[in-house]
């Protein structure tokens, strides 16, 4: 018995590795962040389905970059990074596949 839990708790500690964690930590915040911008421009339950998309398409840099305006009010640079993962062809056809329309913004 001693041994199973043992075993488990190494797998379980394997599965959640700190840069795992620290992935998680910041696609979160990067979540956080791209929901209010979209909510400028569409319905919320609009925005959360594109928030998907956008951080679907968005490059790990791209997350950071993101991630840095978690708790504050999104500034221009902000607005204008998730503009541009929104105009790429993949962020679009993720978002016509969720049955959105382009986002204007």
């Amino acid at each position: 018995m001693m041994n199973r839990l043992l075993i488990t708790s190494l797998l379980l500690a394997a599965a959640c590795s700190p840069q795992s964690l620290a992935d998680s930590v910041t696609r979160k915040a990067a979540r956080s962040v791209v929901v209010p911008v979209l909510q400028n421009y569409m319905p919320a339950a609009g925005a959360e389905a594109a928030t998907d998309c956008v951080m679907a398409n968005a490059s790990p840099s791209e997350i950071n970059a993101l991630a840095r305006d978690v708790g504050v009010r999104a500034g221009t640079l902000t607005v204008q990074n998730v503009a541009a993962i929104l105009r790429r062809p993949a962020t679009a056809d993720c978002l016509r596949a969720r049955g959105l329309g382009p986002v204007a913004g």
